[in-house]
C-alpha cells in the first residue's frame, strides 16, 4: 500500500485508496504537518540568517548569543492540568490553541461516522488495544510522520539545527505537542515503562545521548499497521503460525469464558486430542485471531524474552490470542521465561501433556482437559482439505483414513502432500495410495533414532498361513481401523487412564512369518513398520531401560505406524520371587512396561518364540495372541513356490513337491530358495531340484539337523 503523502506550504495531503482508516491517519498527520509548519516559522523568525546554507552544520557567533539571551528555565509545576503552568498549553496560537481544537474535533467527529459504518480504524484501535492517551497519541504521529513524506525529515532535521537528524528529538516532539521541556506528563509518556515504549510502538535511540536530543523512531511493523499492512515481523518467521480450530461444544464454552475475561488458561491434551485446535476455535469463537508459539522453538533463539515482545506486540497489533506449547519442552530452567509469558497483557492459551505446575505463573490459570477428535471432526476435516481434488471413485475414505490419528494441521498438510504424490504419478484423481504417502510424510523422525522403519512392502496374498491365523491377523486390522469408534464414541474402555491402543502378541517358531505378518498389516493400514532394536533400549544401569522405552513410547505417539517388539521375551520377562538386587530392578522394568501398555494409544506388536516367559499380566493387556504354528506340507509347497517368486527361471524338472517333504519353517525356505538361486546363477542355467535338495541339506546342517543321505537319494 502507498503511504499518504503529507504536504508543507499549501501543498495538498494526497491519499492512495478510499480507507477510512487511511483518510484518519492522514486527517491526523495534516494536524501535526500544520504545527511543524508553525515550528519551521518561528524559526525562521527568530534567525538573523535563515536562508544560511551552511545552518545545521556549524554554531555561528549569532547562535550563541541567541542562547545566551534565553531566560531560565520556567519555573511552576509544568503540569498540563494546571491553569498556571506556563508552557503555553493555553495559547490561542499554540499548537493546542482552539483553531487545531476545532479541527481535531472535526477529524474525530468523521472518524466516530465511520466507525459507525462499521470501519476500521487502526489508529484509534491502536490507542484502544494499547491504553494511549491523547497525549501518547500525538507523540506517536510526531515520530511517524518522516516515514510518511521523507520531506518531513529534511523539515525535522531544520527543527533540530542540524541536517543529519531527519527524526524528531525528544525535545522536538516535546515542542510540536505544546509541552515543555520539564512537562511531567510528556515525559511520562516517553520513559521506558509508558504505554509507547513498554508497548514497543515508539523506541528512542541514541541513549547516550542528553534525554532532550534522543532521536525518537516509530518501528517498521508500527507503521505498515497502521497503515493497513498486518505482514507479521520477520523475525517471528519460523516461530507462529495460524493454526487449524475444530469447532465443538467444548470450544463453545470456552469461547464464552474468552469473552468474559479468561486471559489465561491451560489446556491439556489428553491422549488424540488436540489442544491447539480447540484453542484456534474457542478464540475464533470469542472473534479473536489465533497466534500459535512453538516454544521449543522459541527456545533456540539467542534473545527469547526480546522474541517474546515483538511477539506480544504482534499478537495486540492484530488482536490476537497466543496459543504457547508444549509446555512439556520447558526446563526448570525456563520456568522465569514461562512466567514472563503468563504475565503477558494478551490472551494466552498454554498447552501441554503434563500437569499445570503453580510455579509457572503468578496466577491460576483456568484449566480444561482438550477431548480427543472424534472420527466424525476428523472425517470433516479430511473432506474439508480434499475438498478441490478429484478423488478415485472407489475411494472409500472412511475405510482408507480411520486407522489415521491426525491433528488439524496434519490432515491439511497430508491432503497437499498426496496431491504432490498424484502429480508424480501422472495426475488423475486422487487414490488410497495418494493418501497413505500423505499421512506417512507428517510421522515424526524422532522414533527413526530408536527403531529402524521398514515401509511395508507385501500384503495379505504374500501370507502362507492356516486361515484361522489370517482370520486372527484381520481381526488385529479391523481392530485398529474402528478402535476410534468402539472405545472413542461408544466408550467401551472407560476410566484408569486406558488408551485406545492396539496392542498384539505373535507367539511362534523361528521363521514362521511373525515379523512379515505385523508388516502385511502396516501394510493394509497404510503405515510405517518400525521395528525396536533391543540393543537400543536395554541397558545394564538401572533404570535406564525405562527411560529408553518411554522415548521410544512417547515417540511413537506421534507416529502413525506399528511399533514391534521382536524377540519381546527379553524385556516383557515373567516377574520373579525377589531374591537380590537384580530380581527386584528386573520386576520394576516389567511393572513399568505393564502401566505403560495401559496409556498406549498406538498400534504394537510383540513377537517371541517362547510365550511360557511372558508374565500373565502382560497376556491379560494384549488384544490378540496369535500362534504361528509350524507349515505343514501344502502350506510348504505354496512357501515354497511364493519364495522362488515369478521371475527366477525354473527348470522343466523342478520338483517343489518333494521339496515340501522337509520339515522347513517360512524363514528357512526363503533361506533355501535364495541359496538355490545363487547355485544356478553360477551355472547358467534354470533352476532345478538338485540346487534346492543342496541347498535344504546346508539349511538342515545350518540348524544342527541330523542329516541322512536317503532323505535326499533321488536328487544326491
Amino acid at each position: 500500500m502507498t503511504a499518504p503523502g503529507v504536504a508543507v506550504q499549501g501543498m495538498e495531503v494526497g491519499v492512495a485508496g478510499e480507507c477510512a482508516g487511511q483518510r484518519h491517519l492522514v486527517a491526523r498527520l495534516r494536524l501535526v504537518e500544520q504545527r511543524v509548519r508553525r515550528a519551521v516559522q518561528v524559526r525562521r523568525e527568530g534567525e538573523s540568517q535563515p536562508d544560511d546554507p551552511f545552518r545545521g552544520l556549524y554554531l555561528s557567533e549569532e547562535a550563541v548569543e541567541r542562547i545566551l539571551r534565553t531566560g531560565p528555565l520556567p519555573e511552576g509545576p509544568a503540569d498540563p492540568t494546571d491553569p498556571t503552568d506556563p508552557d503555553g498549553l493555553d495559547d490561542p496560537d499554540g499548537p493546542d490553541g482552539p483553531a487545531d481544537a476545532a479541527e481535531a474535533a472535526a477529524v474525530e467527529q468523521a472518524a466516530d461516522l465511520a466507525e459507525l459504518a462499521g470501519a476500521d480504524l487502526p489508529l484509534r484501535r491502536l490507542a484502544a488495544t494499547f491504553g494511549l492517551t491523547p497525549l501518547e497519541v500525538e507523540l506517536l504521529l510526531v515520530a511517524l510522520l518522516p516515514d510518511t513524506d521523507p520531506r518531513f525529515g529534511q523539515l525535522y532535521g531544520y527543527l533540530n539545527d542540524d541536517v543529519t537528524r531527519r527524526r524528531a528529538s525528544v525535545g522536538l516532539a516535546l515542542e510540536l505537542v505544546g509541552a515543555g521541556p520539564l512537562h511531567r506528563t510528556a515525559r511520562a509518556a516517553l520513559a521506558p515503562g509508558s504505554a509507547l515504549r513498554a508497548g514497543g510502538l515508539l523506541l528512542m535511540e541514541e541513549t547516550e545521548q542528553p534525554f532532550l536530543a534522543r532521536p525518537l523512531r516509530v518501528p517498521d511493523r508500527v507503521t505498515a499497521h497502521l497503515l493497513g499492512d498486518d505482514t507479521a515481523h520477520p523475525d517471528l518467521l519460523g516461530l507462529i503460525e495460524t493454526p487449524t480450530g475444530v469447532a465443538s461444544a467444548q470450544s463453545a464454552a470456552l469461547g464464552g469464558a474468552l469473552r468474559a475475561g479468561a486471559g489465561l488458561v491451560y489446556l491439556r491434551e489428553e491422549p488424540g486430542g488436540c489442544a491447539s485446535a480447540l484453542a484456534a476455535a474457542a478464540l475464533a469463537d470469542a472473534h479473536r485471531h489465533a497466534l500459535r508459539l512453538d516454544l521449543a522453538a522459541l527456545l533456540t533463539r539467542p534473545a527469547p524474552q526480546e522474541t517474546l515482545a515483538t511477539l506480544t506486540r504482534e499478537a495486540r497489533l492484530i488482536g490476537a490470542g497466543l496459543i504457547a506449547g508444549p509446555v512439556d519442552a520447558l526446563t526448570p530452567e525456563h520456568t522465569r521465561l514461562l512466567r514472563r509469558l503468563t504475565a503477558l497483557p494478551v490472551t494466552v492459551l498454554l498447552t501441554g501433556r503434563c500437569g499445570w505446575d503453580p510455579f509457572w505463573s503468578g496466577d491460576s490459570p483456568l484449566q480444561l482437559n482438550a477431548a480427543a477428535l472424534t472420527a466424525g471432526d476428523r472425517a470433516a476435516l479430511w473432506t474439508a482439505a480434499l475438498e478441490e481434488d478429484e478423488l478415485d471413485p472407489g475411494l472409500d475414505a472412511s475405510q482408507a483414513l480411520g486407522p489415521y490419528l491426525l491433528t488439524p494441521d496434519q490432515i491439511r498438510r497430508a491432503a497437499r502432500a498426496a496431491r504432490r504424490q498424484c502429480l508424480l504419478d501422472g495426475g488423475g484423481p486422487v487414490r488410497a495410495g495418494h493418501l497413505r504417502a500423505g499421512v506417512r510424510a507428517q510421522n515424526a523422525a524422532g522414533l527413526e533414532r530408536l527403531a529402524r522403519r521398514v515401509e511395508p512392502a507385501v500384503g495379505w496374498d504374500d501370507l502362507v498361513l492356516p486361515s484361522a491365523t489370517t482370520g486372527q491377523l484381520a481381526e488385529l486390522a479391523l481392530r485398529a481401523r474402528h478402535r476410534d469408534q468402539v472405545l472413542g464414541t461408544w466408550r467401551m474402555r472407560p476410566g484408569g487412564g486406558r488408551g485406545r491402543g492396539v496392542m498384539a502378541l505373535f507367539a511362534g517358531d523361528s521363521g514362521t512369518g511373525k515379523t512379515m505378518s505385523a508388516e502385511v498389516i502396516a501394510a493394509d493400514l497404510g503405515l510405517d513398520l518400525y521395528v525396536v532394536d533391543l540393543s537400543t533400549v536395554v541397558d545394564k544401569y538401572v533404570g535406564e531401560t525405562e527411560k529408553n522405552l518411554e522415548r521410544i513410547f512417547t515417540e511413537a505417539a506421534g507416529v502413525n505406524g506399528v511399533l514391534l517388539f521382536d524377540e519381546a521375551d527379553a524385556v516383557f520377562g515373567k516377574r520373579s520371587e525377589v531374591k537380590d538386587a537384580h530380581d527386584r530392578y528386573a520386576n520394576m522394568e516389567s511393572a513399568y512396561l505393564l502401566q505403560r501398555m495401559e496409556s498406549f494409544d498406538g498400534i504394537a506388536v510383540l513377537t517371541t518364540n517362547l510365550r511360557a516367559n511372558l508374565d500373565e499380566a502382560f497376556t491379560r493387556r494384549l488384544d490378540g495372541i496369535v500362534d504361528f504354528p509350524v507349515p505343514q506340507s501344502p502350506e510348504r509347497r505354496r512357501l515354497w513356490d511364493r519364495c522362488l517368486g515369478p521371475l527366477l527361471p525354473r527348470g522343466a524338472d523342478l520338483d517343489l513337491d518333494f521339496c515340501a517333504r522337509f520339515e522347513l519353517a517360512g524363514g528357512s525356505i526363503r533361506a533355501c530358495a535364495v541359496t538355490a538361486a545363487y547355485r544356478a546363477a553360477e551355472a547358467g542355467r534354470p533352476l532345478g531340484t538338485p540346487d534346492l535338495v543342496e541347498a535344504v541339506r546346508r539349511e538342515y546342517r545350518k540348524l544342527g539337523r541330523l542329516v541322512l543321505d536317503q532323505e535326499f537319494a533321488p536328487y544326491l
